[in-house]
């Protein structure tokens, strides 16, 4: 559990997608969560870590990346802060600002 005071962002609706509730345990997912609001952006690139701090000045998305037991799980907050996703590499969003989601920036 996070607490507020370590929070340094809204999550807005959650939304994880039947995939990930398949492939793992509703703790690598709350842990994979907390990390992401606590600006912790896990296996990212350089540039998305870069893209991820402005973005918190700024308004812009936000993408963090783990990978629990090896299995890449991402989160994606929009940069209106209203949704936040939880989803697999590969999975198409259940919401409409994906313009850069999985095109612009590598999260090796």
């Amino acid at each position: 559990m996070v607490f507020p005071s370590r929070m340094k962002f809204q999550l807005g609706t959650m939304v994880i997608t039947p995939a990930v509730l398949r492939s793992h345990s509703v703790d690598e997912i709350c842990r994979a969560i907390d990390r992401h609001v606590c600006g912790e952006w896990g296996d990212v690139s350089d540039v998305a870590r870069a893209a991820n701090e402005t973005a918190l000045l700024s308004g812009g998305r936000l993408l963090s990346v783990s990978h629990p037991r090896g299995l890449a799980l991402r989160v994606l907050t929009t940069g209106d802060r209203l949704t936040t996703t939880v989803h697999l590499p590969g999975e198409q969003l259940p919401f409409a600002d994906t313009r850069t989601d999985t095109k612009t920036i590598k999260t090796d």
